[in-house]
């Protein structure tokens, strides 16, 4: 039989090596914490949330001999890292612990005792409305023991062995403690996410083999979202969570901020970062007042009402992705459950959600104010491995449709991350390249989203889906060449010249999905007469089976638009849209086109 060294003191090794041993437990128990996820929103998420905030610190840091130090730089990473609420609480818990150890190579047990004690403030304080049954009456109780035997028990194996029977009990009291757990008859799942994390470390002190724990290391592969509670009416529908530098505000005045935008608010973070967390329908408000205040740089806003969507009020089998270059009118998206990622745009170093985190009014006041022209990227193969595994758990199959590949890597991104997913659930996964952005991507994935509706079959739809692409056109007048010569779409010399001259470009999109000159005048008016006259001669034997009109900030010329197609075709539009943010970029304040599509 194994004899365990008795453990008097606990350095920062000791430290990384229960984080390993927690975050193993939290990662394969990472599906049940999704399931029992009720509060404070039914979205099914904790576990994996929980996952991403322990693993990011594990992941980011070394097994350093000084607690204080690794302590640190768990805490850091833990704090930018963090997702969710139990995340981002369970991050400040850990930055209190860095703070208060500030002075320790190595802790004592009474050391160790006060050091959590001094900690649980720091995560009360971090949430604008305290809620008991939750994880923070956990960890306070869990303190509260640790505190009580600091000088009985002389041995940290011995204290956290007979600490689980205190957890457990506090776990089991949520139930009574919040309504809402109760009657799902479930714990609530951020404290059990604790609970878990400690029986990880508890594990480890048993078998005291850390040669086994790094042998099994898991890695950490994100479960879908899988909630089979009864849903419940979403109040906001973004849970918003943004990094801030720089802050020129005290805690309480951004908590008043963020407070005046939504509910469940935790504001985590250190003296040099902040890390908000906040359900809200006006992310892009939010950020927009914040951004005078802070540097912002990292966003994310999930949006709750198509996550319930999906788990509660699928109305169809196959579920249809696109991206933020997509531009639909709002009520056409939802009525569709269309799931659309957003782009990201920087201004320098700030960071913003194409379509989400900022909205077109404020994208163009920021695109005269800063000297630095925004730079727009894709969206990483990550974002849609996680997408497709909670879509796969709950569709039969899945079409996505994204904007040209010759403008952006999104494409090849939710390529890749298709056909790993596909191949782990073994369901159909198809990506199509538009070939096309804005409107005429709107067109395709409004035909597709009503093929599905029309009970098409999932090769049925991909297969004429390439018809719709190749029958979609859009013609772009620009009224201003200055915002592509900026973007560097246009060269200086090429931009001078036709500025000189007055010019003004009509944009199109050629068979494979690069821009093309489709023509040019002296005046926007005259591009708009010459893309109508365009338009009457390829549709002279075929009709138009929808068309969308678009804009930069320019009503009167999508007026105009309108009412020749309507004169035209004897239909309105699908919709008159204020186009993307990231498309608004390079087409820059003014343009307008119409995009159309032949049956």
């Amino acid at each position: 039989m194994t004899t365990i060294t008795p453990l008097h003191s606990i350095d920062g090794r000791w430290l990384y090596f229960a984080f390993i041993a927690g975050g193993k437990k939290i990662l394969e128990q990472q599906k049940y914490l999704n399931k029992i996820n009720v509060f404070p929103v039914n979205d099914g998420d904790t576990g994996s949330n929980m996952a991403v905030t322990i693993w990011s610190a594990i992941d980011s840091t070394r097994p350093e001999k000084s607690f204080s130090l690794t302590a640190n730089r768990i805490a850091e990473t833990a704090i930018v890292n963090a997702r969710g609420n139990s995340g981002i609480i369970f991050a400040q818990f850990l930055f209190g612990i860095s703070k208060e150890s500030a002075a320790y190579e190595s802790l004592t047990i009474p050391q160790f005792a006060e050091c959590i004690k001094n900690s649980v403030p720091y995560m009360y304080e971090a949430v604008a409305k305290p809620v008991e049954g939750t994880m923070l009456t956990v960890i306070r109780e869990w303190a509260e023991f640790i505190y009580v035997q600091r000088e009985i028990i002389t041995d940290f194996q011995q204290l956290f062995i007979r600490s689980r029977e205190v957890i457990a009990i506090s776990l089991s009291d949520t139930k009574e403690k919040l309504l809402v757990l109760a009657k799902a008859n479930v714990f609530d799942a951020g404290a059990n996410s604790f609970v878990f994390f400690m029986e990880g470390i508890t594990e480890l002190i048993s078998s005291n083999s850390i040669l086994s724990l790094l042998r099994s290391k898991p890695e950490p592969i994100l479960l879908p979202i899988n909630n089979e509670h009864i849903s419940e009416e979403v109040n906001f529908r973004y849970c918003t969570e943004g990094i801030l530098r720089n802050l020129t505000i005290d805690q309480k005045r951004l908590s008043e901020i963020v407070q005046h935008y939504g509910d469940s608010v935790v504001i985590g973070g250190n003296e040099s970062v902040k890390h908000i967390h906040v359900h809200t329908n006006n992310p892009a408000q939010l950020f927009h007042q914040l951004k005078d205040n802070s540097l912002i740089t990292f966003q994310k806003a999930d949006d709750m009402v198509r996550q319930s969507e999906v788990l509660f009020n699928r109305k169809w089998k196959i579920a249809l992705v696109t991206d933020s270059t997509c531009d639909l009118p709002q009520e056409l998206i939802d009525r569709y459950q269309i799931t659309m990622l957003p782009l990201n745009i920087n201004f320098g170093e700030r960071h913003y959600l194409d379509k989400i985190t900022i909205q077109t009014d404020q994208f163009y006041t920021l695109l005269n104010q800063y000297p630095e022209f925004p730079k727009t990227s894709q969206i990483n193969e990550k974002t849609f491995i996680n997408l497709y595994a909670q879509l796969a758990a709950q569709y039969n199959s899945i079409i996505a449709i994204h904007l040209t590949d010759a403008f952006s890597g999104t494409f090849f991104s939710s390529q890749k991350a298709a056909q790993s997913t596909s191949k782990e659930f073994n369901k159909p996964i198809s990506v199509l390249n538009s070939k096309s952005l804005s409107g005429s991507l709107g067109l395709i994935v409004l035909r597709v989203a009503q093929a599905i509706e029309e009970g098409l079959s999932h090769e049925e739809i991909t297969l004429e889906a390439q018809k719709w692409i190749s029958d979609t056109s859009i013609f772009v007048s620009v009224k201003t060449l200055k915002y592509m010569i900026r973007g560097g779409r246009v060269s200086h010399i090429k931009g001078f010249i036709a500025n000189l001259l007055n010019v003004n470009p009509i944009v199109s999109m050629d068979k494979d999905g690069n821009s093309v000159v489709f023509g040019n005048s002296f005046s926007q008016k005259s591009n708009m007469k010459k893309v109508m006259e365009h338009i009457y001669t390829i549709c002279k034997d075929r009709e138009i089976w929808n068309y969308i009109v678009l804009h930069a900030q320019n009503e009167v010329a999508a007026e105009w638009y309108t009412q020749k197609m309507k004169e035209f075709t004897g239909k309105m539009p699908v919709g008159i849209v204020n186009i993307s943010p990231v498309i608004g970029s390079n087409a820059g304040i003014g343009a307008v086109s119409v995009a159309l599509m032949l049956n």
